[in-house]
């Protein structure tokens, strides 16, 4: 069986400290971040690789190299961050971007977490949709009147545009907000499953501004969000091990919030070391104008 779990993970490892709380040895050398950010991509992606050089799809782990963009590859190169980086050239093309960032991120993690979605996003995305035009080739688990039953029996809240746009024609109006791209600083809230894996493409899309292990820290924590997304779904995934969240019975619910209340505490802290970063490079560029 396939469960949301909490990956504890260091930023970087920390040094062993002395009887005077001292450490006793010196950080990793850039060559010891390298090796350790090298293993653990590896280990991240050997099932993924595997799957694909047979020719085999995944309907869980897929989205990870699917909807967000960076490669195994690409993942898998190393970049110790800003200290590094040639930060004028950087900013000079990407100031307006790590401003509209930071901005976001700041105002997602100012609001309180929505906690009613329950993944309904996933249904609306097939509610009233043919077996064939359905984007995962696996069977809705309450077929597809039953799955249309739980989408008019609820009221549907997504607030992440990213998700709305792929509801179905049907399902849009049924929905509580209409988000576009232009909401999205106005509306992203630390609840939302979308906003807590998106916390990995913000991570990336900052490279090589973005020590790795940070935004492998964040590519762990979209993995096990989309874990718990997918169990909630309307898909029947216990073939491929995914024991179902039913979130249409009280229960489910129940193990919903549980699952979603730790993702929110996991993403906390990375949430903040974004905006840090952020505020580092953007607290450059004032100083470089000075």
């Amino acid at each position: 069986m396939t469960t949301v779990t909490t990956v504890t993970t260091a930023h970087q490892p920390l040094a062993p400290e002395g009887s005077d709380g001292v450490p006793t040895t010196s950080p990793p050398s850039p060559d010891q971040r390298r090796a350790a950010h090298e293993a653990r991509v590896d280990a991240l992606v050997g099932d993924h690789l595997a799957r694909r050089a047979r020719g085999e799809r995944h309907p869980v782990e897929d989205f990870l190299f699917t909807y967000y963009s960076l490669r195994p590859g690409q993942l898998r190169q190393f970049h110790p961050g800003v200290p590094d980086l040639d930060l004028p050239a950087f900013l000079a093309r990407r100031a307006d971007d790590v401003r509209h960032l930071r901005d976001l991120l700041v105002a997602t993690a100012s609001r309180p977490a929505r906690m009613t979605c329950f993944g309904l996003h996933e249904w609306a995305m097939v509610y009233r949709q043919s077996a064939s035009d359905q984007r995962h080739l696996v069977p809705l688990r309450l077929g597809g009147p039953g799955t249309d039953t739980v989408v008019e029996n609820h009221r549907i809240r997504c607030s992440h545009y990213d998700a709305f746009r792929f509801f179905t024609a049907d399902a849009r109006p049924r929905n509580e907000f209409q988000p576009t791209r232009a909401d999205q600083v106005g509306l992203e809230q630390p609840g939302c499953l979308h906003a807590t894996m998106d916390l990995y493409k913000w991570a990336y899309k900052l490279t090589p501004a973005t020590p790795s292990e940070l935004v492998v820290d964040c590519f762990e924590l979209a993995r096990d969000a989309r874990v718990l997304d997918m169990r909630a779904s309307p898909y029947d995934l216990r073939s491929l091990g995914y024991e179902p969240i039913p979130i249409e019975t009280a229960e489910g619910k129940a193990a919903y919030l549980t699952a979603q209340r730790e993702l929110i505490r996991r993403a906390e802290p990375l949430r903040a070391k974004l905006i840090a970063l952020c505020d580092l490079m953007l607290d450059s560029a004032v100083g470089q104008r000075r």
